[in-house]
């Protein structure tokens, strides 16, 4: 990490500098709730900003601190020593500000942990089964839940007084930042800009059935086409993405979490309730081989393994919060970690088993229970409730877009401030936004089929939640060789890593195997 890491030698109390020489910005590392003190892979150590005569209005401000600041018996007074701070932190987005708290941690992860995706859960059931669907199921989700764990301890480090803010940034400090890059980036910028396109492409086609299910055949107008239905849904993502940072997008965030346990919940209760489709079955779905069978397993784990993202947004969810060594940021982070994953558990157990008892092999590959929802049940279920799922579908499309976008406008700013040292004026913010969230219409109007590969992009990000995480904790926290931790992180790791290997092989298969109607440029 270049300069950012260094440790300097003075001593807590720095001698008086002259006038001419203005010192580099320093603090102890007990002052966590100032900026992260190394930024992202993407800045080297060159960028680190020597301030002006003058302190900008948003920089970090020197901080000095008392020897005898902290009790001596304290961790944080053992490794007491000086550390460059990188104020381009204090410029970006994601740390912008720092008034985060137990339930702004709460709505952020709940609407990144719910999604269109947990729709699709009942379509790994019809190749598993009722027994190993649930297992796999239960088993993913605890398993996440676990590393989930391990990145919200990892954020910060009590020995050098560290915060690493984004999830690219922690990836560097463990593999090294080409090794990084390589395993990491792909992935991560998936669940970034590959996330939003999928969401125009969700949010569109619902906005469309919305307006068939609220305009019905009373409306003369000619209701706008496939594509403007994407433009007009990136629009209005576009201007909801010009809140400038993470702490900013709270409310719209809460938005997002109500209407996804929302849409969530209708659909499965309205699906149980109707009851079983006539001749349902659930004898699981047989290749006409046994390598085409084993493919089909591994894609229905891919599906499960792609329900549950968002990992590469808790770091940066957790550097909105203030901390300091009596009150560190991993504690209401976990509250609000807990809270969130209950209420996923609460929605996602649910829609996977109820919709494969309502439908069972019926469940359309394509959609899942939200098409499920339309096609068998949308002449005998009250308009309202089709027309409120719709609505909610399309709200918490908006505001997921918000979040998985963050990351990626930080990023682009920090280009900016790389270069220009100074933050990024709030025209230039919009155009930058703006050219993402469009530029996301773009693909989601050239490949508009997806969603249909969400089993090989299961596999190719789930590294990033179940494998990573593990190997992290054990190249920073360095747990007792041959320890129960040490061994559970090894075999996780591995385990996860040899399961992405097979599951991008396999939902290659099924891709090549059953094939994929490539439509590009022409969004149905």
């Amino acid at each position: 990490m270049g300069d950012a890491n260094e440790i300097g030698s003075n001593p807590v109390t720095p001698k008086v500098a002259s006038a001419a020489a203005t010192p580099p910005i320093s603090a102890p590392p007990s002052q966590f709730h100032s900026p992260s003190l190394s930024r992202s892979p993407l800045l080297s150590s060159v960028d680190h900003i020597q301030p002006a005569n003058k302190t900008p209005k948003n920089s970090t401000p020197r901080i000095r601190t008392p020897r005898f600041i902290t009790p001596l018996g304290s961790p944080i007074r053992r490794a007491l020593q000086l550390t460059r701070l990188d104020p381009h932190d204090a410029w970006l987005p994601i740390t912008e500000s720092r008034n985060g708290n137990a339930y702004y941690a709460a709505f952020h992860t709940l609407c990144s942990g719910i999604g269109i995706q947990a729709l699709v859960l009942p379509v790994a059931f019809t190749i598993l089964g009722w027994t190993w669907g649930i297992i796999n199921l239960t088993i993913a989700f605890i398993w996440q839940l676990y590393t989930l764990y391990l990145l919200v301890q990892l954020h910060e480090s009590s020995e050098t007084g560290m915060r690493y803010s984004r999830y690219m940034q922690l990836c560097s400090v463990t593999f090294g930042e080409k090794l990084a890059k390589w395993l990491a980036l792909f992935p991560i910028m998936y669940l970034s800009g590959g996330t939003c396109v999928a969401l125009i492409i969700i949010g569109g086609s619902t906005c469309k059935m919305f307006f068939d299910i609220v305009c019905g055949g009373t409306c003369t107008a000619e209701p706008p086409t496939t594509v403007e239905w994407y433009l007009i849904f990136t629009s209005a993502a576009v201007l909801l993405s010009q809140l400038p940072n993470l702490n900013s997008i709270a409310g719209v965030s809460l938005i997002g979490a109500i209407t996804a346990i929302g849409y969530c919940t209708l659909i499965w209760v309205v699906s149980v309730v109707e009851g079983r489709m006539p001749g349902v079955s659930y004898d699981p779905e047989k290749g006409s081989a046994d390598v085409t069978r084993i493919f089909d397993v591994l894609n229905a784990l891919g599906i499960i393994a792609f329900a549950f993202r968002g990992h590469n947004l808790i770091l940066e969810i957790q550097a909105t919060m203030p901390s300091d060594e009596k009150h560190p940021s991993r504690l209401p982070m976990w509250k609000g970690v807990k809270v969130a994953y209950t209420l996923v558990a609460m929605c996602l157990f649910p829609l996977a088993i109820g919709g494969y008892w309502a439908y069972g092999q019926m469940i359309p590959k394509d959609g899942g229970m939200l098409t499920a929802l339309f096609a068998f049940h949308g002449q005998d279920t009250p308009q309202f409730i089709l027309g409120l799922t719709s609505l909610f579908v399309i709200i918490n499309a908006l505001s997921s877009f918000q979040i998985y976008g963050m990351p990626t406008f930080d990023d682009m700013e920090s280009l900016y401030v790389r270069k220009k040292k100074k933050p990024l004026p709030w025209w230039f913010r919009a155009i930058l936004r703006s050219m993402f969230g469009y530029g996301c219409f773009f693909v989601a109007v050239a490949i508009p089929f997806l969603g249909s590969l969400a089993g090989l992009v299961g596999g190719i990000a789930l590294p990033v939640t179940l494998s990573y995480p593990c190997f992290m904790w054990l190249k920073i926290k360095k747990p007792k060789i041959f320890s129960p931790t040490w061994w559970l992180n090894w075999v996780l790791g591995v385990f996860g890593m040899a399961l992405s290997g097979v599951l991008t092989a396999a939902g290659l298969y099924v891709i090549i195997d059953t094939g994929i109607d490539f439509s590009f440029f022409n969004p149905q």
